[in-house]
């Protein structure tokens, strides 16, 4: 691969978008309902029961507000729990009283959410301007996601309409946007911008599209040390992740106000699950104590050890917990460390695959082999392919070897022919990667749009020798 396809091909972790044409469509909505309805809510949080009866596998409910049951064991397949690999799954939401009804849970791994047992299949948005999604960017004239509703909106229905059910969307991968206010020590005081509004509206174009969201909140990029990006000032978090006054701030300001934001909204359940952290392994040092093989920080990070990231991830969780029904994730990087997040109280685990992962671990190797105790997603995944096996027969080996979801990258740049085969295997397995009670969708051909005319960072990063560097690529 070349340097600038090999740029283009992943990494593009400190841009905003770079220039050229993004392509978009328009879909036709078909008003016939194609799956059936789960178990009632009950507000006041009575527990049911997450599952229905499936051997061995699946535990008890969550709350039924939409709570996260506990992890079920191996055997057939319910609600909460999954048979190849014999790793228990994360419940999901209860109804008052009943057992739910699924009209075709998978035959084999996935995640369960308002009482479907699904392969969680879907695409990376994962951002249309990197950290200004939600906030927006004033200094740029980037507007969040309510202030290009329509743009959004299109790209939603254009990606529910090649079968994608869930889109992981990033949030705050830097802190260059206005979505997060600190004081002059660089301590946060609370959500800023147009935040709120985001997020709100952000739910509602889920729900109009009938996609669910898989909300990152953070990334490896936000470990960089404050720095200029092109004229904002934009803090590090490092410092937030070490001292605990800081992390406090960070936690009570931010995380809870975003997960307060979302159980506050009518359209609450199109979140399926909090993404802590997107690949946190680039900014850690030394090793965890679960077996792992040592962490290699990106040089330009300011890492912390394993010890600090694992506390921050934890008590991350526990915020979001304690607003939010939503299911919990981190976006590990790779099975290379696969143990590191065992203990921190995640409803699955999520992995990234790339062509370096593959040379080592490969695609079709049994989920069951990583001996963990909940199911894997594959939350990162090239959608063309991978060390040249076609994305349809890597998502098919997901499918057959008991991995639980896979979610290829990314929406912005990808081809149209990969587009259809993303549908192409939603269309072969409907129901089964498929979370809605709506209607079905039909696809239409992608027509260009002109390319945004804002200032925004050009910096774009690939992996070499299994860690991302980055090159800067100027600013327009």
């Amino acid at each position: 691969m070349n340097r600038r396809a090999q740029l283009e091909s992943r990494w593009p972790a400190r841009s905003v978008k770079l220039p050229g044409m993004k392509l978009r469509a328009s879909l036709a909505v078909l008003s016939t309902s194609v799956l059936l309805a789960c178990g009632g809510d009950d507000s006041s949080g009575t527990p049911g029961t997450g599952g229905s009866a499936g051997g061995g596998g699946g535990g008890a409910g969550g709350s039924s507000a939409g709570g996260t049951s506990g992890a079920g064991g191996s055997g057939a397949v319910s609600s909460g729990g999954t048979s190849a690999g014999g790793a228990g799954g994360a419940g999901g939401a209860g109804g008052s009283g009943g057992a739910c009804v699924d009209a075709c849970p998978t035959a084999s791994a996935g995640i369960t959410w308002e009482c479907k047992q699904r392969f969680l299949y879907g695409i990376n948005y994962a951002w249309k301007d990197f950290a200004g999604d939600f906030g927006g960017i004033g200094a740029w004239n980037i507007k969040g996601v309510s202030g290009q509703s329509s743009a959004h909106a299109t790209a939603l229905a254009d990606m529910r309409a090649h079968g994608v059910s869930v889109i992981r969307w990033w949030m705050f991968p830097d802190f260059r946007g206005d979505g997060v206010e600190f004081d002059s020590g660089e301590t946060p005081t609370g959500l800023g911008g147009t935040a709120v509004a985001d997020i709100q509206k952000a739910l509602e174009l889920a729900e109009q599209a009938d996609v669910y969201l898989m909300l990152t909140v953070f990334s490896f990029d936000n470990f960089r040390p404050s720095e200029d990006v092109s004229g904002i000032w934009t803090p590090g978090i490092t410092p937030m992740v070490k001292d605990a006054t800081k992390r406090k701030a960070l936690l009570d300001k931010v995380v809870k106000p975003v997960a307060q934001t979302v159980a506050q909204s009518p359209y609450a359940k199109r979140v399926i699950a909090w993404d802590i952290i997107n690949e946190p392994e680039w900014a850690m040092t030394g090793s965890d104590p679960y077996g792992d093989v040592p962490f290699e920080a990106n040089s330009d990070l300011s890492p912390v050890s394993f010890a600090e990231m694992e506390t921050f991830v934890k008590e991350t969780a526990a915020t979001l917990r304690s607003e939010s029904s939503a299911l919990v994730t981190v976006g590990g990087a790779a099975v290379k460390w696969a143990k590191a997040w065992t203990k921190v109280g995640v409803d699955f685990y999520q992995f990234h695959i790339y062509d370096w992962v593959d040379t080592y671990w490969p695609h079709d190797t049994p989920a069951s082999n990583y001996g963990l105790d909940k199911p894997i997603v594959m939350g990162e995944l090239p959608p063309g392919a991978l060390n040249g096996v076609p994305y349809s027969s890597v998502v098919q080996a997901f499918w057959d070897k008991g991995y639980a979801g896979a979610m290829p990258w990314m929406y912005d740049g990808i081809k149209a022919a990969e587009l259809d085969a993303v549908k192409a295997f939603a269309d072969a397995h409907a129901c089964e990667t498929n979370y809605t009670q709506k209607s079905a969708f039909v696809s239409s051909p992608r027509t260009a749009s002109p390319a945004p005319s804002a200032i925004r960072s050009s910096r774009r990063c690939a992996v070499v020798d299994g860690k991302p560097r980055c090159v800067s690529l100027g600013t327009r």
